[in-house]
């Protein structure tokens, strides 16, 4: 191995934990861009108006047929599209990471590069409108690299970076649905969880390739709790995802605890959670009735008390745990926080500074909680 790839190698971590602080970017970035009601101020993809950056005066020349479908509005739309750049760039790390971490494989940097170049391909492919084509070739790659991931061990990270990889394109193609689909709430919802996951398994990687392990007799159990705090919070934030694409984050107006001057209005659950209603329909602005809404946010408040109770139970465990005590502070004030955010956003008209550090809040959560899970370790032998 020459000097130059010894010390590449040597940086891997390095490397990891940029990704993870462009990942905690791109999720608040995205967050802004979502909340500033500025998802479908692009309507191509990945282009904006035709042009890689993006149109600066509303009245710029454009394909006539895109400003046909959306007129030209510069303020947002420059936001779409850094908010594209920008996860381009995270998805370019996490390329590397993927090529450094299979380079000892046998054919590990074939089978990467193997599965990039047919997505690459898929894109400009898909720019021609050969969408059938190009969809066909983002799968082909993806199946490359999730064979490749389950095949390889994970003692050098190679199966945890290349599964990252393949999330990561899963979620252009999901960045691509939530234009062409017109924010469809499924859509806005699974890639608002992509960049979540994205975000965990990069801070789970560069805290296995960086060590500092936690090293305590009660290790097990506490990796048991958190799992079950992970999974918690995964769901409050898939319902907080659902509560703000079907716009029904005031749904209550500005009550709280009560909603529409009520504790239990009328509420239709069965509506509310429709996952699928076709393809075509334009979802800005949200297109269910009072009820429904009321039903989606009422579903989000119960859950989140379920995942205070939760995370605040997880604290306590961590206080009473030898050497614990600053992560139960940091993971029982964000907790709280969080809850403070969410309340906030209701009685103050979902200001949107508010709103973002809501999603932000989820982050950080997930921040604690992974960091743990990666880092605890049984006492050594």
């Amino acid at each position: 191995m020459t000097p130059a790839k010894a010390a590449l190698y040597k940086h891997f971590h390095r490397l990891a934990w940029l990704a993870v602080a462009l990942a905690f970017g791109v999720i608040v970035f995205g967050a802004f861009v979502r909340l500033s009601n500025a998802g479908l101020s692009c309507p191509d993809w990945p282009t904006c108006y035709g042009r890689a950056t993006w149109p600066r005066v509303a009245h710029a020349e454009a394909d006539a047929a895109l400003t046909a479908v959306r007129p030209v509005e510069p303020h947002k739309a420059w936001r779409e599209q850094v908010h594209r750049h920008i996860a381009a760039l995270l998805g370019v790390l996490v390329l590397a990471l993927a090529l450094l971490a299979a380079r000892r494989r046998r054919h590990g940097l074939a089978q990467i590069l193997g599965a990039v170049l047919p997505v690459a391909a898929a894109i400009p492919l898909y720019m021609q409108g050969h969408a059938a084509a190009a969809l066909a070739l983002a799968a082909v790659g993806e199946a490359i690299l999730l064979v490749a991931a389950f095949r390889w061990s994970n003692a050098d990270l190679a199966r945890a970076s290349t599964i990252t990889l393949a999330v990561i394109i899963f979620q252009a193609l999901l960045g691509k649905w939530t234009v062409t689909w017109l924010l469809k709430p499924i859509v806005v919802m699974g890639h608002l969880l992509g960049g979540l996951t994205t975000f965990s398994l990069l801070l789970w990687i560069a805290w296995r390739a960086t060590g500092y392990p936690i090293r305590l007799a009660d290790a097990a159990r506490l990796r048991r709790w958190l799992i079950v705090a992970i999974a918690v919070l995964g769901v409050q934030i898939a319902l907080g995802g659902w509560t703000s694409a079907n716009y029904a984050a005031l749904a209550c107006g500005t009550d709280f605890p009560t909603c529409v001057g009520r504790w239990w209005p009328p509420a239709d659950f069965r509506e509310g959670f429709v996952l699928w209603r076709g393809i075509g329909v334009d979802y800005e602005g949200g297109v269910l009735d009072g009820a429904s809404r009321i039903a989606i946010q009422l579903a989000h408040r119960a859950m989140a008390v379920v995942a205070f109770a939760t995370l605040l139970a997880l604290a306590a465990k961590l206080w009473r745990t030898p050497g614990m005590r600053g992560w139960s502070v940091s993971l029982g004030a964000l907790a709280v926080a969080q809850v403070a955010l969410g309340i906030a956003n209701v009685k103050l008209n979902l200001p949107l500074a508010v709103a973002v550090a809501h999603n932000a809040g989820a982050a950080l959560l997930l921040f604690v909680l992974v960091s743990l899970l990666a880092r605890l370790r049984p006492p050594a032998a």
